[in-house]
């Protein structure tokens, strides 16, 4: 069994725990310590901040999840003015090994490890992942990270995409609107577009125009407080709408990538999950045509485990290394 300092880097806020691994897996994972980014000038000087808070030396080795892309000699983040230098990582952290992965790609690595406890049934057939086969996972958060998971003869592996990023496909008249509408702002509309945290003001924008109103929350943390609330009727058809749309395009990407279950996860996923199931999200999930009564056999679950993102960053250390 070995010591990681497991690292989970978004825009805002960057989380540090120590995680044992042992065998290829994660045995344990620490009590989170949360720092804001604006307050740390680099990732070192917050690893350091996080060290002292600790009280004790910190492991030599690191599990790095990082809110971008992670190819390159110089990572820069999302919403966050951090560089990381992944070949300085062993000098600038005092380490002797690391794993650097995609925010999303962790969570794929969360999701191959973490016991059935950590999931909750959103909709289809009330069964386990599979242990053989492709898992879709789809993140609406500020963005809509996806990822895939392949088990295949006893292990596993993450496949990170840019599939948030494929084309909106409208399916209703109401649908048309909104592309239009958006249109008029974007080069290209992606499903990002509409299912994500942003995606809730883009419908309601378009909603509001159809009634001939103003609209009454510009704010988005505002409007999705309203929408889940169900106190303004214009905020919770919009919430009605992002859940359809959510539900077209998780159920695209499983057909894309063979998956023969889907995972929920991303911050914005957990907020609407008891709203999912008792939306239209599952009929446009399965509305595929001649495939219909196959997506009617996919389980679709939330991932429920409140570090997700430090989990998997400690995962891909596990499975790289071994533990």
């Amino acid at each position: 069994m070995s010591e990681v300092v497991a690292v989970d880097i978004g825009g805002t806020h960057a989380r540090f725990a120590l995680a044992e691994v042992a065998d290829g897996r994660v045995s344990s994972l620490g009590e989170a310590c949360t720092l804001k980014t604006a307050e740390h000038a680099s990732l070192q000087t917050a690893w350091e901040d996080f060290g002292r808070q600790l009280g004790r030396p910190l492991p030599r080795a690191a599990a790095i999840a990082v809110a971008g892309p992670v190819q390159g000699e110089v990572l820069k983040l999302t919403n966050n003015p951090w560089v990381i230098q992944p070949a300085l990582i062993p000098e600038r952290l005092g380490v002797d090994h690391y794993a650097l992965v995609n925010d999303f790609g962790a969570v794929g690595h969360a999701v191959a490890q973490l016991g059935v406890e950590h999931f909750r049934q959103l909709c289809g057939p009330e069964r386990g992942l599979p242990e053989e086969g492709v898992v879709s996972i789809v993140g609406p958060g500020t963005g809509l990270g996806v990822a895939q998971l392949l088990r295949r003869g006893g292990r596993y592996h993450v496949i990170e995409t840019e599939g948030g990023h494929i084309d909106f496909a409208p399916l209703d008249t109401l649908e048309d609107q909104i592309l239009a509408h958006l249109r008029k702002r974007f080069r290209r509309v992606s499903i990002e577009r509409v299912a994500s945290g942003q995606g809730l003001t883009n419908i309601y924008e378009v909603l509001a125009g159809i009634e001939g109103g103003e609209m009454q929350y510009r704010d988005e943390k505002a409007l999705w407080t309203a929408a889940l609330a169900g106190d303004d009727s214009l905020a919770a058809a919009a919430l009605d709408r992002f859940c359809l749309a959510l539900g077209a395009a998780a159920g695209d990407i499983a057909l894309a990538q063979g998956a023969s279950a889907v995972v929920i996860a991303g911050g914005v996923g957990a907020r609407v999950a008891d709203h999912l199931v008792r939306s239209g999200f599952r009929d446009r999930f399965i509305a595929k045509g001649r495939f219909e009564r196959m997506m009617d056999e996919m389980p679709v679950k939330l991932i429920t485990h409140p570090q997700p993102g430090l989990f998997g960053a400690a995962a891909a250390f596990a499975e790289k290394f071994g533990g």
